[in-house]
């Protein structure tokens, strides 16, 4: 900085020094001398009007008797001497001084003569030095943007990621190496080089590498995939050989690629072709990881939720060779989760965490973080001192179908079909054995949807039965089937446009890719979409002819069909009963817990007919 300043301030000095010497030049005779014709000078000492003559190079000065005082300039490298004599002057008329051309008035002449020189070179030089931080930008383009995390910096260890006890497991072995390396050394044994950690979005993949730097207590390098890649040809590969180099002049450290899937695609693919940017950077990573000498104590981790698009040469062994697989966390997993996140905050006494983690499946670290969060919010909203059930509820709530939208004007009637709608889906998911079971019966309006029926399985499976599905299929058609029931074939809404665009989506899974029709047999049609590769979507055919799509479609229509049957049996049965319930969400709105359970249990009483129907 102090050097820089330095440069900064030698550069104005010479524009000043340059500009003042300008300004004499030019304004030095102003009132003190006037210039006259060498050819005048000659003429004034042959009168004898001059008393003495200085001479300094090719300036001379005249005073005269009179006190006045004349500049004149003969030719360069002329003697004034022999100037006078070829006048027919005698030089010895008056008295002449001569100081030189050499010294300190030679060397400002010369300054003087090359002062246009000097100035404009001065102001070409401030500049470049006023550009030079956009020069320096310019070429740092090249330079990685990695984040480089040290020591004494906040560590995340293995104790604040909960949930993922066997990735941690699995990572384990590679802090050990970077802490004991000779162990693995003695055994002749080869530490994986990278490692990929897959997963969903959410479940701590970036967490858990962090994890890994803080309990090795190494140098972290962490850059996202996306900041490889710049607008300029050749940025992405410069990048990755100034990471990897950053990372040798570290080592032991860590380098983690966060969503390495931006730049790590299937090369090819594409109507691109092999040349673009993009892959550039990718074979860099490749040769980059290949060239770490033996010894050397660099771990690559990378992280994806796309393992299914990543080039083959990144997952070979030597460069990523395990693969480390996290999941959304199950009850057990869920609990521990929602203890690291609640440390901290003031719970009620009543707060049954296992509880809560039982009415979260399916939810990833991410959505319980924000679970956790959404709950402090609204007690802090309510001004209470503690975190308590209903805030819980109400987040859980949110976190799944948005906020309540309370200002939203319902009219009766639709406040009633919609309380019909959720009865019907709740009544249907009941009465079914194989359905999973209802825990909340919702008709306030959330998001798009106008209500809500929330069921919870009793345990968590990874697996789905054909019976299970078929289950599923009418519990979703049982909102549109109370509507039919009630008010008529006529009066059915669009409120079941979502329900039916799942159960198609459902029903087509389980014709094409679980094989479970009869008709058809065990096996998979079509390709799943997936691959987002535009070259290979162009060109690629569907694997089954047009009459197995009809027969397709027939299966569907069929699954389809049964489960709206299965449904609307089901309420026409008990419609008594469908009547209670939709009676009392319209009174009080929500329904859920012991309620609930005693609304199901409790034998139903002859209600009257809802206003729309026949």
């Amino acid at each position: 900085m102090n050097s820089r300043l330095m440069r900064n301030g030698f550069i104005y000095l010479l524009i000043v020094v340059a500009v003042l010497a300008i300004f004499f030049t030019l304004f030095s005779d102003v009132g003190g001398s006037q210039e006259i014709p060498i050819g005048t000078a000659v003429e004034m000492i042959k009168k004898g009007e001059v008393e003495m003559v200085e001479v300094r190079g090719d300036q001379i000065t005249l005073y005269t008797t009179r006190q006045e005082t004349f500049n004149s300039r003969m030719e360069q490298y002329a003697v004034f001497v022999d100037l006078l004599q070829s006048f027919e002057v005698d030089p010895q008329m008056t008295e002449i001084n001569v100081r030189g051309s050499s010294g300190l008035g030679s060397f400002f002449g010369l300054i003087l003569n090359f002062l246009p020189l000097i100035f404009f070179g001065a102001v070409l030089l401030f500049m470049m030095r006023q550009a030079q931080g956009n020069t320096n930008q310019t070429f740092s383009f090249g330079r990685s943007k990695a984040r480089m995390l040290v020591g004494n910096q906040p560590n995340v260890t293995f104790d604040d990621v909960a949930g993922a006890e066997e990735p941690k497991e699995e990572l384990q072995e590679v802090v050990e190496f970077l802490q004991f390396p000779e162990r693995f050394e003695s055994l002749g044994a080869r530490v994986p080089r990278g490692v990929l950690l897959v997963g969903p979005p959410g479940t701590g993949k970036t967490l858990l590498a962090r994890a890994v730097a803080g309990e090795a207590a190494v140098p972290f390098f962490s850059i996202s995939g996306s900041e490889f890649m710049e607008m300029f040809v050749g940025v992405g590969a410069s990048r990755v050989r100034d990471l990897f180099d950053q990372a040798k002049r570290n080592t032991p450290c860590i380098v983690f690629i966060d969503e390495i899937d931006a730049v790590g695609r299937h090369r090819g693919a594409g109507l691109g072709g092999g040349h673009d940017e993009r892959e550039q950077t990718l074979n860099q990573i490749l040769v980059e990881m290949d060239g770490f000498e033996t010894g050397s104590n660099v771990i690559v981790l990378a992280s994806t939720n796309r393992p299914d698009i990543l080039d083959p040469a990144l997952l070979r062994p030597g460069r990523f060779d395990r693969r480390v697989t996290l999941d959304n966390p199950d009850v057990k997993g869920r609990e521990a989760i929602l203890k690291v996140h609640v440390q901290g905050k003031p719970l009620h006494a009543e707060i049954d965490l296992t509880a809560i983690a039982k009415q979260t499946p399916g939810f990833s670290g991410a959505d319980l973080a924000n679970l956790v969060n959404e709950a402090a919010i609204l007690a802090a909203r309510e001004r209470r001192k503690s975190v308590e059930h209903q805030d819980f509820a109400e987040s859980i709530d949110r976190v799944l179908a948005g906020p309540a939208r309370k200002s939203r004007v319902i009219s009766d009637r639709d406040k009633e079909v919609t309380a019909y709608h959720e009865a019907g889906h709740a009544l249907v998911g009941h009465l079914l054995p194989s359905a999973e079971p209802v825990a909340k019966i919702s008709i306030v309006s959330r998001g798009q949807m106008g209500g809500y029926t929330k069921s919870i399985p009793d345990e968590e499976s990874y697996y789905m039965t054909l019976k299970q599905a078929r289950a599923r299929l009418a519990t979703l058609m049982g909102g549109r089937a109370a509507e039919e029931t009630v008010f008529g074939e006529e009066e059915i809404t669009t409120g079941a446009g979502s329900d039916i665009e799942q159960a198609t989506q459902l029903a087509r899974t389980i014709i094409t890719r679980y094989g479970m029709s009869e008709k058809l047999g065990p096996r998979t049609f079509g390709k799943r979409e997936e691959l987002v590769f535009l070259g290979r979507e162009i060109s690629e055919q569907v694997d089954y002819s047009d009459r197995i799509a009809e027969e397709i479609d027939d299966e569907v229509h069929g699954l389809i069909n049964s489960a709206y049957q299965t449904a609307k049996n089901l309420v026409a049965d008990n419609k008594n009963k469908l009547s209670q319930i939709a009676k009392y969400l319209i009174d009080n709105e929500t329904v859920e817990g012991d309620d609930l359970m005693n609304l199901f249990d409790t034998p139903p009483t002859p209600l009257p007919e809802p206003s729309g129907a026949d």
